[in-house]
């Protein structure tokens, strides 16, 4: 244990990040920010590959029934938590029960799918049953939403802000809310799945996750030694790679990806004639050169890059490449023309740059006869109202460019399943399609139909893949830090960073 709040010692690695997490409850939030944390606090039943396909961790090993119906997981039988206490299948029962309750559900509990119970026949065997097969589940096990929680948690009213009790190979010491997270060494920890290369407790002693939201004060802090790993400006990526005492490392197979979704309540884009017009109108390409430069990849499907169906040249061939006139020609049988122009709103979030990609996307939509009005906000606004566009059935047309990011295709039935994340677009063809995509448990059926609604989807100009990853995770280090990894789905990993003199 630490003993003073914020007394670093010099086997303390620092990590600074742009902004703070929400909770240390893994069922109370969906931020990516808070997602790391838990990666460090937590550990989950299975893990992943450097593909990003699930392993055993703390299961050594879980089997499907034939029917989909089961899913069984073997427990290793020596799993400590932070409090001391063992670790078995009762604790997998309470974690489950807890992303379930009514009074503190999961805010991912439908990634869960339609468990009814678990059976525990001894203490390293938990039997999840389902009532229906949901092909999503074993992929989602490997998640920092599935993490797993111990039972010591019951009993600490702090939990979620003063308290956290886990399995991972980081113990929980403090957390001062917009400042820093200070966490210590598991002695106990056994990497079983992690990618690090490091069987064991981190070889750092004591790890400190420091808040500062300015980029250049995150880069000088590193520069100057006092921070380890940063989050750096994207304008510096050029002046890091230059830089010798600077390592950048660029995280890919995110599973993240931003794309435009439309208002579908009120004119115009109630009518896929209108919705088409703007995917021919823009140009991903110019737009993210200027905002980016290599730092993100074109998207041509609606799941990322390194998640199951992510098909660029099948996407690409049922996608919309810039065809001003094609535009032109749809918004001339909607009766708008530049004498005529469609008057829509465009909205995003903040950070990232994404401002400048709609800066781009403006004037190309203006070349067309589209004038959009540009807002940016937080994304806890944008999501609220996309939620009130969607619902409002007069006005101005509205369209968002969005970012969601997952490990699985269901993303897409999180996204677009009656009544959807943001109850925008649905029809009963499209739900029964995301049905079929959780309940096949072959996997080659199950991948067809992803395709399927993939194909749906950019038809009706419902969801316009952009690019990815979505955030633009960049991490720079200093160059004597070795063993820095950036897993999956942007996960970084520590257990195995040391630093060198």
């Amino acid at each position: 244990m630490l003993a003073a709040p914020y007394a670093l010692s010099d086997d303390t690695l620092v990590w600074a990040r742009y902004g703070d997490i929400d909770t240390l409850d893994p069922h109370g939030a969906t931020s990516t920010l808070s997602m790391q944390v838990w990666h460090q606090i937590y550990d989950t039943l299975l893990a992943r590959d450097s593909d990003g396909q699930p392993v055993p961790n703390m299961a050594e090993s879980w089997a499907v029934s034939d029917d989909g119906l089961m899913v069984s997981f073997n427990l290793h039988d020596d799993i400590l938590c932070h409090d001391g206490s063992a670790f078995d299948a009762e604790d997998v029962v309470y974690t489950w029960e807890r992303a379930f309750s009514d009074s503190r559900p999961s805010n991912t509990q439908s990634a869960w799918g339609p468990v009814t119970h678990i059976d525990t026949p001894d203490s390293t065997t938990a039997v999840f049953h389902f009532s229906e097969p949901f092909a999503a589940f074993v992929p989602f096990m490997a998640d920092p939403f599935a993490s797993m929680l111990c039972r010591g948690n019951e009993d600490e009213a702090g939990f979620g802000t003063s308290a956290a009790i886990g399995t991972g190979p980081w113990v929980f010491e403090s957390w001062r809310s917009g400042d820093r997270i200070l966490l210590s060494s598991n002695p106990d920890y056994i990497n079983r799945g992690r990618l690090a290369d490091n069987p064991g407790s981190p070889y750092m002693a004591e790890l400190e996750i420091r808040v500062l939201r300015e980029g250049q004060s995150r880069l000088a802090a590193l520069r100057s030694g006092e921070v380890h790993i940063a989050e750096p400006p994207i304008e510096a990526v050029s002046n890091i790679q230059s830089d010798a005492e600077l390592d950048l490392y660029i995280a890919d197979n995110t599973g993240q990806n931003v794309f435009i979704e439309f208002a579908i309540s009120r004119a115009p884009f109630d009518d896929v004639r209108a919705r088409r017009a703007v995917a021919y109108a823009i140009d991903p390409d110019v737009a993210l050169q200027l905002a980016f430069g290599d730092l993100v990849n074109r998207e041509w499907c609606t799941v990322a890059q390194g998640v199951a169906g992510n098909d660029q040249d099948f996407c690409r061939s049922i996608g919309y490449e810039h065809d001003p006139e094609q535009a032109r020609a749809l918004l001339a049988e909607l009766g708008h023309d530049m004498n005529n122009p469609l008057e829509v709103k465009f909205m995003t979030w903040t950070g990232g740059n994404r401002q400048r990609v709609l800066q781009v996307f403006q004037n190309q939509l203006r070349q067309v006869g589209i004038n959009a009005s540009l807002e940016v906000m937080d994304i806890g606004s944008l999501n609220a109202q996309v939620q009130t566009e969607n619902l409002t059935t007069s006005g101005r047309g509205s369209m968002d460019m969005m970012g969601w990011s997952w490990y699985d295709p269901d993303i897409l039935h999180q996204l677009w399943h009656s009544p959807g994340a943001y109850q925008g677009y649905n029809s009963a063809e499209l739900d029964e399609m995301l049905h079929q995509t959780r309940v096949l448990s072959d996997e080659a059926e199950r991948l067809a139909m992803v395709q399927n609604v993939q194909q749906y989807l950019i038809e009706n100009a419902v969801h316009i893949p952009l690019y990815t990853p979505g955030w633009e995770w960049l991490y720079a280090a200093r160059s004597n830090i070795d063993g820095f990894i950036v897993g999956p789905f942007n996960q970084p990993d520590l257990i195995g960073v040391r630093l060198n003199d």
